[in-house]
């Protein structure tokens, strides 16, 4: 797990603007703690920051293969998960080699099959190959988008980076916020492609964008296909039990301690499962992290969102597997330290607004980096198998997404914030119902399908290819700031693939919520796990962090000049900053880390606004 950054530029020397290139690298030093490296030739700059995963002294990058007919170099972040067969495949045709890495290993993949090499691989990756053969770069990204990727097209060429901030580090990159950048910034439908920064723009999860002195052009090479599923449910069953199983196994392969994200629920109990059994055979011991709040347990209160407490799941399950557990305790003064938060926006690149869900899992991985280097996440178990409330309730039939039709603190009264002018002139309703027709519109649907299952289709359609995107990048970029690499095994594209097409009625068969995880993976549970209802990432609910947040909004009144006022009402924030923190609603307590991440964002970032 690495940060990449190039340029490439078919008008101008780029051998005489190292210190351009190597600004643009250095920004992704966290990403890459363990070496960096940079590669100029006249029109191309490839660099990166390496966190060594496999093969610690071989996988230095960028990395380059020599043919008759020009060098080939490579830019790589992510993990090949079966490499070792692509390696004796390789290998049986001809190919041999220097170095003991899955990055040489895609290299060589490309060689022999060019940009193709993206049906051969399983895994998470972001990678970009100059090839001086045709004067062309060819960027690819993972079909589930775990690895983020940006270009930002230029005059004669391109920037690229695995974060924006890779790409403002060069002139050429403009720090520039039009509206439409701020109306999904607000929205959260995630746009595909979208940047907040204007010019910018995603290599798409699943797609090839080739770079030349033609131009631009961009290949799908997977998508979600609708197909159809003749397993009955016992062999369904088995079948997720066994590919869990396989993918549980790849991804603990590492030459790094390793460990899980252990939240109680079914998902990372699932993973913890299968990993310490996996482990067991090898006789090594799991280690398994969780976070938690001070008297969180003690003073829970039930809400819309969580029925339970995580603590007393996370211990049956620590004990059933035999993990050596840890628990990361937070307090309010934590969660709200504005250099933290800062931190996190710095990771993030954007004023994303979740508050102590995204300073809480930063400061998660910290704790953990200091223990392991790979970590195993349940993230995305509920995309693909559809375990959101929002699945089983009435916002299921909502004529909108439907996380945003869900009644949450998060998610509704998402333009409160904002002044009355900004808010009319963005239009966030009209947005939303633009992007979730153009989503639906995608959607493949079999012949035949009844009413329910061709509806149940399309919100697991609109999860994968939307929902989870936001989830992926908010984890990717908390756990490279501290140089942790987290592995997603429900992101899987087997698995995804095989699931997506289970008839709707399967993935419900016993009346639960995500029944074919469940009873796939029973014989590494313990029973109250099994039977738990779906619990979401845990958030603070001591009022002494709405009571931090309040102080420091009103720090931020007292700035009568600040920039973040073009977007936030002064008048809102200063009622909100003035409520009982005891009584204070979610939405109020979101709308406040929201304005707090724009203002900190504007010290940090100065972007130009262009509300036109």
């Amino acid at each position: 797990m690495c940060g990449i950054a190039g340029w490439v530029s078919y008008d101008s020397d780029l051998s005489q603007r190292q210190e351009i290139v190597d600004a643009m690298t250095e920004t992704m030093a966290c990403r890459g703690p363990d070496d960096r490296g940079t590669w100029v030739r006249r029109n191309v700059a490839l660099g990166h920051r390496r966190l060594a995963i496999i093969d610690l002294p071989g996988g230095r990058q960028p990395m380059s293969v020599r043919t008759p007919n020009g060098e080939i170099s490579m830019v790589y972040s992510g993990e090949a998960y079966n490499f070792t067969e692509l390696r004796e495949e390789l290998t049986k045709l001809g190919h041999t080699w220097e170095t003991d890495s899955d990055t040489e290993v895609v290299l060589h993949g490309y060689l022999q099959w060019g940009d193709a090499v993206v049906d051969h691989l399983n895994g998470m990756y972001a990678f970009a190959i100059w090839d001086e053969r045709d004067q062309k770069l060819v960027m690819i990204r993972d079909r589930m988008g775990i690895k983020p990727f940006y270009y930002y097209p230029t005059r004669d060429g391109v920037l690229f980076g695995s974060e924006p901030k890779a790409i403002l580090a060069n002139p050429l990159a403009s720090r520039v916020v039009d509206s439409d950048g701020l109306r999904e910034l607000m929205a959260f439908t995630k746009r595909p492609g979208w940047s907040l920064w204007k010019g910018m723009a995603e290599v798409e999860p699943g797609t090839v964008v080739t770079v030349s002195k033609e131009g631009i052009r961009t290949r799908t090479y997977w998508k979600l296909d609708a197909k159809q599923h003749t397993d009955d449910q016992e062999t369904t069953v088995a079948r997720v039990r066994e590919l869990m199983t396989d993918i549980v196994n790849r991804q603990l392969v590492a030459d790094v301690p390793r460990c899980v994200l252990l939240s109680g629920g079914l998902d990372s109990s699932a993973v913890t499962g299968l990993a310490a059994a996996r482990l067991a055979e090898q006789g090594e011991q799991l280690r398994t992290f969780s976070v938690d709040f001070t008297g969180q347990e003690e003073n829970f209160k039930p809400d819309e969102m969580r029925d339970t407490p995580d603590s007393p799941f996370i211990r049956d399950v620590a004990k059933l597997v035999g993990s050596a557990h840890q628990d990361v305790i937070l307090n309010p003064a934590e969660l709200s330290d504005p250099e933290v938060r800062r931190t996190v926006l710095r990771a993030r690149d954007i004023p994303a607004g979740l508050g102590d869900m995204d300073t809480s899992l930063y400061l998660l991985f910290k704790a953990i980096r200091g223990e392991s280097t790979v970590a195993l996440s349940g993230e995305s178990a509920d995309e693909v198998f559809g375990g959101y409330r929002w699945f089983h309730d009435e916002s299921v039939h909502a004529d909108t997404f439907p996380w945003l039709a869900f009644r949450s603190g998060l998610m509704t009264e998402r333009e409160a914030l904002l002044r009355p002018d900004v808010a009319t002139h963005l239009s966030l309703a009209d947005y939303v119902a633009d992007q979730y027709r153009t989503a639906v519109d995608k959607v493949e649907h079999l012949d035949g399908e009844s009413e329910q299952e061709a509806r149940m289709r399309t919100i697991c359609n609109l999860h994968l290819s939307r929902f989870v995107r936001m989830l992926l990048d908010r984890k990717d970029r908390a756990s490279m700031a501290v140089g942790l690499e987290v592995r997603v095994p429900f992101c899987d594209h087997r698995l995804v693939e095989y699931v997506y097409n289970t008839p709707w009625s399967l993935k419900t068969f016993d009346g639960r919520e995500k029944s074919l995880l469940r009873h796939a993976t029973k014989h590494v549970l313990p029973d109250s796990v099994r039977d738990r209802v779906k619990s979401p990432y845990p958030s603070t609910q001591d009022p002494g962090y709405p009571a931090a947040l309040q102080q420091q909004v009103k720090e931020v009144l007292a700035e009568r000049d600040n920039p973040v006022f073009q977007l936030v009402s002064r008048e809102w924030l200063t009622k909100v900053s003035e409520v009982d923190p005891v009584t204070i609603e979610p939405t109020q307590r979101v709308g406040m880390d929201r304005a707090l991440d724009l203002y900190h964002w504007f010290d940090m970032y100065s972007p130009e606004l262009q509300l036109d």
